[in-house]
């Protein structure tokens, strides 16, 4: 199976994005909840949550289950 062209230069940005330390979706999801309530509320992530956004960066599974988080939480803010 080829690569094209496209393909590998996104494959060679993930590796350059690639930490040493790094969350695996299931430990990200376990934190998506507080990253998502903070980052809606304005505050500053907290030091032990910026491997959150860090994958979040990469992932667009564990993206796609912020989004829709977030955009649950915002609804939920509007109808207070």
């Amino acid at each position: 199976m080829a690569f094209s062209r496209h393909e590998l230069e996104n494959l060679l940005r993930l590796v350059t994005l690639t930490k040493d330390v790094e969350l695996n979706c299931e430990e990200c999801l376990a934190l998506v909840a507080e990253f998502a309530e903070q980052h809606l509320a304005g505050k500053s992530i907290r030091a032990g949550l910026q491997a959150v956004e860090e994958h979040l960066a990469v992932c667009d599974e564990c993206r796609e289950e912020y989004e829709a988080l977030q955009q649950t939480l915002a609804e939920i803010d509007g109808d207070l």
